[in-house]
């Protein structure tokens, strides 16, 4: 297991669709999403995509905490060729960051339900549901499978700010930005 360097946003490989996953006897693939964990946890992180660490693959990893998803965890998932069906059309703004964005955040519009199908590193396929936070970290990593980065999602650009810039404005004026370090809603 290793630690490796985040793609940063400009790197071609953030720019392309990345490719399906076909062979699940690969012996890189186990070694990939070791990486790619101890990469995540590394850069205090709660998802992170393949491309992210140069790899052109459909591999997603993520966890939600309680603390920001209604007292409910979900644990570190491995997703291998997701694919997202919205459940509703409801969409609702809220802040976002990303590691390959570092110091920047904004407020990007995402579908506030989804259903997510997967499959798991021996190829079986899972299904689940997502609501609010959940759901908009499934979006934003899925995203970066078919090249998006969240700016690319902000529809009101004013919004897109450095971090630290907003942090110091809030205290200014002696109020409590619920921006967590990343930049994004605590």
């Amino acid at each position: 297991m290793a630690v490796r360097p985040i793609a940063r946003m400009g790197a071609e490989i953030l720019k392309r669709r990345a490719d399906e996953v076909t062979d699940f006897n690969d012996p890189e693939l186990p070694i990939l999403v070791s990486d790619m964990v101890e990469t995540m946890i590394a850069a205090h992180g709660v998802g992170l995509a393949a491309p992210q660490i140069s790899v052109p693959k459909r591999v997603v990893i993520f966890f939600v905490p309680g603390g920001r998803n209604n007292g409910m965890d979900i644990p570190l998932t491995v997703l291998i060729n997701p694919v997202i069906t919205p459940l509703r059309p409801e969409k609702n703004d809220d802040w976002e960051a990303c590691l390959s964005v570092p110091g920047l955040t904004g407020k990007v519009p995402r579908l506030t339900a989804i259903q997510y199908t997967w499959q798991d590193l021996q190829g079986n396929r899972f299904e689940r549901m997502a609501e609010n936070f959940h759901a908009r970290v499934v979006q934003h990593e899925c995203d970066h499978l078919d090249g998006l980065l969240y700016p690319m999602r902000i529809t009101d650009l004013t919004t897109l700010s450095f971090v630290d810039t907003l942090k110091a404005e809030a205290n200014e004026r002696g109020e409590e930005l619920q921006l967590d370090e990343e930049g994004e809603a605590a």
